[in-house]
């Protein structure tokens, strides 16, 4: 019996009627934002900050995507922390935090969207698990690899807490020798000229860094509402995700430039490599993690729907259902994808970092469900999406040609110094900071 209570106490509850165990420190989460920031998309996506144009040809020299990535990585750490914050504060979930800001029933729109590109997410990230072990084991067939990887990603999902643990414990080290590993590696070999071409896309580049980051925002509260501090929940976020994000990346970038910008060979340079199979193993079955997020973290959204649902049922049927997918679909339009996630979900944070910490969210969210609802706030957050997508429509053909006449009719020309992201958020904090003064 004792052994049952202890285990309640020290792990995630099963329905968001149980209150949350504030059981994390720095460390924890450090560990886990850090793993994170290690993605093997750091590798086959690197292309996206190089700002590839229709064709799919880079438009950036790797010079530029380097410091690019570094700087929409840093801004993507900042809002990542932001969003980390008010789940310590709160311990309340992402989506659950987002009726204090919306309204309970206006929270099931970006709950639902958030849901969908997490399932996106955690079918990518099986897919890449699958092609990156196929790279390894190649007499092994493809699905072996996708059911496997699925079986894993669900089993962490059952014990999330105890999975964060685990990865402080004996996976972080792993993975910060198979880096150190790879960089003295890779920089052994010839690289070409790293600065040959225009730096003109820099913040297109730079966005479709940030995106990656900011498709944790959304999430980030599911985690660190067991964060026993604030100021914990927001550094760990902010340096442990950034700073291994731009290791990965700019080695994604180098083993990019040993294959002459070819995306589909960015593996080769790590496999070539004495010992290489062995290291790369590593980021492999460390990739685990990310999946792992994705469901779990689809499980919590689901229950701001139906709050009593068992995070368990919702986890099994979750990461049987993206393995299915993985075995069905392959990667697509990866930067369109990014890109859409960047529209909706930064300036998303920009409206509730503005309100959480400057306006309603310092006397008290009310996070019930009955919460009333701000229909200013969802104007502040459509406000925010427009201007992202005037600067940059993205990649999806109909949908990019509709804000081009949109950008006609306004007489709009986006300039190369234009950060949709930045923009965006700026304009969603500014509109949500007016809309409280003036309901006030």
């Amino acid at each position: 019996m004792s052994s049952a209570v202890e285990t309640r106490a020290d792990e995630v509850p099963y329905t968001l009627d149980e209150p949350a165990p504030k059981v994390l420190g720095f460390w924890d989460q450090s560990a886990f934002w850090a793993n994170l920031g290690v993605s093997l998309f750091a590798f086959s996506g690197a292309y996206t900050v190089l700002a590839p144009d229709e064709a799919g040809r880079p438009t950036l020299p790797i010079l530029a995507g380097i410091v690019a990535m570094a700087v929409g990585t840093a801004l993507g750490g900042l809002m990542l922390g932001l969003a980390a914050a008010p789940g310590a504060k709160t311990g309340q979930p992402a989506m659950v935090l987002l009726r204090g800001l919306f309204g309970a029933r206006l929270s099931y729109v970006p709950t639902v969207l958030n849901i969908a590109q997490l399932v996106g997410w955690g079918t990518f990230e099986l897919i890449v698990i699958a092609d990156a072990a196929r790279a390894l084991w190649d007499d092994v067939p493809r699905w072996a690899f996708v059911v496997a990887a699925g079986v894993l990603t669900t089993a962490l999902t059952i014990r999330p807490l105890g999975s964060v643990r685990l990865l402080r414990r004996y996976v972080t080290a792993a993975v910060l020798i198979a880096l150190v590993y790879f960089y003295v590696q890779l920089l052994r070999e010839p690289l070409p000229d790293l600065n040959h071409g225009s730096w003109g896309g820099f913040w297109t580049g730079a966005d479709a860094a940030l995106a990656v980051s900011i498709s944790w925002v959304p999430v980030a509260a599911d985690y660190t509402r067991h964060s026993r501090t604030s100021r914990a929940a927001f550094g760990a976020a902010a340096v442990g995700y950034s700073v291994t994000q731009i290791f990965a990346y700019v080695l994604g970038l180098l083993a990019l430039a040993l294959v002459a910008g070819d995306s589909t060979k960015v593996f080769d340079p790590f496999l070539n490599v004495s010992l290489g199979v062995a290291f790369f193993a590593v980021f492999v079955l460390r990739e685990a993690d990310q999946s792992f997020a994705n469901v779990y973290s689809t499980a919590v959204s689901i229950q701001n729907l139906v709050p009593r649902a068992d995070r368990r049922v919702l986890s099994v049927a979750l990461g049987t259902g993206i393995t299915v997918l993985a075995l069905v679909f392959d990667i697509g339009d990866y930067q369109s994808f990014l890109s859409l996630i960047g529209s909706v979900f930064v300036p998303l944070l920009g409206v509730l970092a503005a309100d959480f910490f400057l306006g309603a969210g310092r006397r008290g969210w009310d996070t019930g469900r009955a919460a009333p609802a701000r229909w200013s706030m969802i104007v502040a957050w459509a406000a925010g999406f427009a201007v992202y997508q005037l600067v940059y429509p993205g990649g999806v053909g109909w949908w990019a040609r509709g804000w081009t006449h949109v950008q006609s009719w306004l007489h709009f020309t986006p300039q190369s110094w234009m950060s949709a992201s930045l923009l965006s958020f700026a304009v969603a904090g500014l509109a949500a900071l007016a809309a409280g003064r003036a309901r006030r």
